[in-house]
């Protein structure tokens, strides 16, 4: 906002008049006009907007407006706006208004008195007030530009409401970045304030925030609904989307998008694959097919298992990595259908946990392994993941003590105090040494003491000297560390 107008509005709305009418009659101005409204000017003249014009126009009466209210994205985030506009505006004396993409006010709420003025300019529900029928104004200078804007006195083009003041912000659908509407605050002049346009901008990106918000809410719900329709593929490439293509689940796939296109029953994908697309509620199921062309998906190699530091490779490459990122890959390669940032935080942090820091690590994560190893919405690993402590589960599941010991070397992340990791350490620890213990093995025994997990642990030991012969040599080194563990305080 200008100092001059802060300073002395009255005085300044002076200027600008001088300024519209030597602009419009062609004739040497005072200062030029702001780059924003210059640039409005010329499109609203292109337009056949006459300065002098008559009222806009109204488009919806009163029984349209309300399907068409109703119909309408930004009526979810009315509550916030009301709340943060509203209650501002009537002590003010402004008025709030929302409009739709093309600029019909759909919304309008404020100081009575103020609403009645602007009854008498049209400024009221139903009205298109687009740059192209009435000229220069803060809700449709937005919708052409798509930036926050503030519009003083003879700043709009059309004589007529060289008495008004108004701010306006946009707001953005957060699927698809499509301009929804705008947000305005408007008032007599003598209202001016230099922070309503902060004001507004702000309560957009609230109300953004909120639609952000809504979204995910039903992307988690189109996911549990319709994730018995990608399991039913048995194993076939395929994905859940939304209505819009976002991609929301997936199976066996490889890279795909974050968006595909929906416009009819069969999708060429941008590496060549085509699949055909069925309709669901709220969203499609993509069915890639096996005879699609094969995709090879990264090769993720996690060693965990090990009192060293985790190592990690994809593709045979290793890649430097922190705790907890390694302890992120653990939680999803227990979890191979994805976490929404909300679990993956509660597993990772307990009830303090933070879904935005799990945001941020799992941005640092792709940016260091790949997107197409880490995926999004939800959270999981779309790799062929060859782990540690994955390999030992599945031999301790199948009874093979020779397969659990081979990849066993120590305790998992034994560093992370991550719950959903210690918790997976803990029972593993107790899982390996019962299958040892059970076995009666020497071989099996001596090679779970020689890991950290078993070098101190009484019953192993104990085990251990009553399975080896009299003759090995090993026996004398385990009954050596029996009777230091039994002279031990």
């Amino acid at each position: 906002m200008s100092a001059e107008l802060l300073h002395d509005p009255d005085a300044y709305a002076k200027l600008l008049r001088r300024v519209h009418e030597a602009v419009l009659s062609g004739a040497p101005a005072p200062q030029p006009p702001r780059s924003v409204i210059s640039a409005s000017w010329d499109r609203s003249l292109a337009a056949d907007v006459d300065p002098d014009g008559k009222l806009p126009p109204l488009v919806y009466d009163a029984d349209e407006l309300d399907d068409v209210r109703q119909a309408h994205p930004l009526a979810s985030v009315l509550p916030l706006l009301r709340q943060n506009l509203v209650s501002i505006a009537d002590d003010a004396e402004h008025i709030m208004i929302v409009t739709d993409a093309d600029g019909h006010i759909l919304w309008r709420e404020g100081a009575s008195g103020v609403c009645h003025d602007a009854d008498r300019v049209l400024l009221t529900e139903g009205v298109r007030w687009s740059e192209d029928v009435i000229g220069t104004n803060a809700m449709g200078t937005v919708l052409a530009t798509g930036e926050p804007v503030q519009v003083y006195s003879a700043e709009h083009l059309v004589r007529m409401y060289h008495t008004w003041t108004c701010a306006a912000a946009p707001v953005r659908h957060p699927e698809t970045g499509a301009l929804l509407g705008a947000i305005d605050v408007s008032g007599p002049l003598r209202t001016v304030h230099p922070a309503m346009l902060a004001l507004v901008s702000a309560s957009a990106s609230l109300a953004e925030g909120q639609l952000k918000a809504q979204l995910a809410v039903r992307d988690e719900r189109v996911r549990r609904s319709h994730m018995p329709h990608l399991h039913a593929l048995r194993g076939e490439p395929g994905a859940l989307l939304s209505t819009s293509g976002r991609v929301l689940a997936t199976e066996s796939c490889g890279p795909l998008p974050d968006a595909v296109p929906v416009t009819g029953s069969n999708v060429a994908l941008p590496d060549g694959r085509v699949g055909t697309l069925e309709p669901l509620p709220e969203g499609y199921l993509l069915r890639l097919g096996r005879t699609s062309r094969a995709v090879s998906r990264p090769r993720l190699g996690l060693t965990f298992l090990s009192d060293s530091a985790p190592v990690v490779t994809v593709d045979g490459r290793e890649i430097p990595i922190t705790l907890r990122h390694a302890e992120i890959l653990t939680v999803l390669a227990m979890h191979p259908h994805g976490m929404s940032a909300d679990r993956l935080a509660l597993e990772l942090y307990g009830d303090d946990g933070n879904p935005v820091t799990v945001r941020a690590e799992i941005h640092r994560l792709r940016s260091q392994l790949g997107a197409e190893v880490v995926r999004t919405r939800p959270y999981r690993l779309a790799a062929d993941i060859d782990a540690d402590f994955l390999r030992v589960s599945a031999a301790l599941r199948d009874g093979d003590v020779d397969a659990v010991l081979s990849a066993f070397d120590g305790p998992l992340l034994a560093d992370s105090e991550a719950p959903a990791v210690r918790d997976e350490r803990e029972s593993l620890i107790a899982l390996v040494r019962r299958a040892v213990l059970d076995s009666g093995d020497a071989r099996a025994l001596w090679r779970f003491w020689e890991t950290s997990c078993g070098a101190d642990d009484v019953e192993v030991v104990e085990r251990l000297c009553r399975a080896l012969p009299m003759g090995d040599p090993r026996r004398r080194i385990a009954a050596a560390h029996h009777a230091r563990l039994a002279a031990a305080p």
